[in-house]
């Protein structure tokens, strides 16, 4: 047996081993769209996920897809992993995106519109409305749409327009006079209004779209000029960054300008109505120099991410049913920083979010140590957080009172670049020691180190997560925190955060495993103890939580686990390169995919060790970006009360009580919603949510 090289996935002659990343990306889309599917969820819940699975789809072409057309610009034909060339990628892209969109077209239109109906929740055209409807549509569209409608002619002293990425855009095919060469026209619709719009009926929550009610009114746009024809198209542009380090003088200025440049990216995608003219698509699509293969056609409002606006109406009934975090038994009590510290000399904390508050123990944990006058320093990883982040305020206030503040702030984390440009600024103006981590890698590790002075001597607190330090998304993804006055776990911290903020050229701890160094072939060596301890007849197992697996050399060692028996259970919300190619491995890999009302972000780490069984939790994934690009951490769980909760966490993934997908042998994703007697199967977070409502 060997383990493959991560940089040589595939042998001459032989089928890959790898799932593709890409297709993988679009397995996980599509199960996003199966939630919108699904008759179980309560009705406004799948129109949110309806919405999310847009929005997947563009961050997957901003992204990826840009990643792909790139390499086939550049002339690259070499094959990935996968066993696949740029160009075969694409193709099978393009044709499987497409399949997607008809699919969530259809279920918009003939499933999800009439069931909402039924609750009194209606799209209307314009024609259908009554004269008191569109009058009061009109008297909105005067006051508040036409004002800032900017409509752009194309003849010969307008040249084309530029287009935003991602912006919504209404084409207007005009018919030239003797006066006037013009045969185009663009109206951009506006991001800062509504989508839907209500009409003035207050009997009903009937909706009309910004679109159609801007159509209705063309006329006023253009008056005096014929309107032959008008459609809809979205560009999608390439929103990759390309900032080189090493030749910038100043980090946070080059961001600040590679931001700039980054609105201007070429295009990658043009969405359009399926009833446009093959004339005018020819010419938009010579404009924006979009091949054919990059036009997806829509029979349904473009840009469905809208539909947000609709889930968040106030529909109690129609959502999942009302929840509250509670907090943390450990801390519940603890109503002053001296009695919050105290509960943590006293034991670890682990936290399990959002069934337990992240604002009162995580945010907690940071205000009061910027409000105690004991706390001497504090030292924070910041890759994204809230744009009225009660962290980042706490960081302010301590600098503010004389503390020692460091902030390791990561400016590249993507489409989060701006805001972060912003923290990193206001917290200079106040002190804050603010760093951007180390050349050539993000710093991805959520750490948060606060030093104390106990009058007998300092004392060291942490916070190792495996989520973002921001209070908003904690209450939908699920995430796992350690709270520790571990004296060891704080020597570690406090050497990595040094490295951080300064230099080192040794990179040993003792708690935690800490990417780029020590991460990858500490995992590895554990793989292969398992090995070991399977051959010599000891209990061995590997279990791991994450939300990506993609790393083929990490893959192939668990390959070479299962060929020597070993049993291996993987839970992976998103991308999964692992595939099935050998009996042995589908004997001894169970992989399952778990969504749902929260988005699963927790990341475990298990190895069985004979009898000497070791946790980890942390921030790394297990893919080439996080093993060789990144600064992440995992830190070993010690308590034995920890590692049954975690032991829990991993054993219901694995249940077959509760529903999630499944990769079958033929490595297809199934999901089981049914028990073999025709039970619905129980919702796996659903399962958390009763037992913390019962604590």
């Amino acid at each position: 047996m060997f383990i493959l090289s991560r940089h040589d996935g595939t042998v001459k002659g032989l089928p890959s081993p790898y799932r593709d990343r890409e297709l993988s990306w679009l397995d996980f889309d599509t199960r996003v769209l199966e939630l919108s599917e699904d008759q179980s969820i309560p009705l406004l819940e799948r129109v949110r996920f309806l919405s999310i699975f847009s929005s997947n789809l563009d961050e997957f072409f901003m992204v990826r897809v840009a990643s792909v057309k790139a390499k086939i610009q550049r002339g690259i034909s070499s094959i990935n992993s996968a066993g696949l060339t740029p160009f075969e990628l694409l193709g099978m892209i393009q044709e499987r995106t497409q399949q997607l969109v008809s699919r969530q077209a259809e279920l918009f239109k003939n499933e999800l519109i009439p069931e909402l109906s039924r609750y009194g929740i209606e799209f209307a055209r314009i024609e259908q409305l009554t004269d008191d409807e569109k009058n009061g549509l009109k008297d909105y569209y005067d006051a508040r749409i036409f004002p800032v409608l900017t409509p752009l002619v194309v003849d010969p002293s307008h040249p084309f327009p530029y287009i935003s990425g991602l912006s919504l855009n209404i084409g207007v095919n005009i018919e030239s006079s003797e006066d006037h060469d013009i045969s185009f026209a663009r109206v951009k619709i506006p991001t800062n209004l509504p989508r839907f719009i209500r009409t003035s009926d207050s009997t009903k929550h009937r909706f009309v779209l910004i679109d159609d009610l801007i159509v209705e009114n063309l006329s006023a746009l253009f008056p005096g000029v014929k309107i032959k024809e008008h459609f809809f198209f979205r560009v999608t542009r390439n929103q990759d960054l390309d900032l080189d380090e090493e030749e910038s003088e100043d980090l946070l200025e080059s961001m600040e300008k590679e931001l700039t440049r980054r609105r201007f990216g070429p295009p990658v995608r043009l969405e359009v109505d399926k009833v446009i003219a093959r004339e005018l698509l020819e010419e938009l699509m010579g404009e924006l120099e979009i091949e054919p293969q990059d036009v997806i056609k829509y029979d349904s409002p473009l840009d469905l991410m809208a539909l947000s606006q609709i889930a968040d109406l106030d529909f109690p009934e129609l959502k999942f049913p009302a929840f509250r975090s509670e907090i943390s038994p450990e801390i519940r009590e603890a109503e002053t920083p001296e009695s919050f510290f105290a509960a943590l000399r006293k034991n670890e904390i682990l936290l399990h979010h959002p069934y337990q508050s992240f604002t009162s123990s995580v945010v907690r944990f940071l205000e009061n140590a910027a409000r105690d006058p004991h706390v001497l320093a504090i030292k924070q990883t910041l890759y994204r957080t809230s744009g009225d982040s009660p962290i980042v305020e706490a960081l302010i206030e301590a600098a503010e009172a004389g503390k020692q503040v460091l902030a390791v702030v990561e400016i590249r984390a993507r489409f989060d670049e701006m805001a972060n440009v912003r923290w990193a600024r206001k917290l200079e103006e106040v002190g804050v020691h603010v760093v951007y981590g180390l050349m050539g890698l993000k710093t991805h590790a959520k750490l948060s180190l606060v030093v104390r002075d106990e009058g007998n001597g300092l004392t060291r607190y942490c916070h190792v997560g495996t989520g973002n330090y921001n209070p908003k998304t904690a209450r939908f993804y699920d995430d796992l925190g350690l709270l520790s006055s571990d004296p060891v776990l704080g020597d570690d911290l406090s050497r990595l955060f040094n490295e951080l903020s300064g230099y080192s050229t040794k990179h040993e701890y003792t708690r935690i495993l800490v990417a780029p160094h020590s991460l990858r072939n500490s995992l590895l060596s554990k793989i292969r103890r398992e090995i070991r301890h399977h051959q010599d007849g000891k209990p061995a197992w590997i279990r791991f939580k994450l939300n990506s697996l993609l790393d083929e050399e990490i893959i192939g060692a668990l390959y070479e686990a299962a060929e020597f028996g070993v049993k291996i259970e993987i839970v992976v919300r998103g991308i999964c390169a692992l595939k099935f190619t050998s009996q042995a491995q589908r004997e001894n890999i169970k992989v399952r995919s778990i969504l749902g009302r929260f988005l699963e972000h927790s990341r475990i780490y298990y190895f069985k060790n004979d009898s000497a069984e070791e946790y980890f939790i942390g921030s790394a994934d297990m893919m080439h970006r996080n093993l060789d690009r990144r600064v992440e951490a995992l830190v070993r769980i010690e308590n034995d009360k920890h590692k049954l909760r975690l032991k829990g966490i991993l054993d219901d993934s694995f249940s077959d009580q509760y529903s999630t997908w499944t990769l079958q042998d033929d490595n297809s994703w199934d999901r089981k919603t049914f028990d073999l007697d025709g039970k619905r199967l129980v919702n796996f977070q659903d399962h958390f949510v009763d037992r913390h409502n019962k604590a």
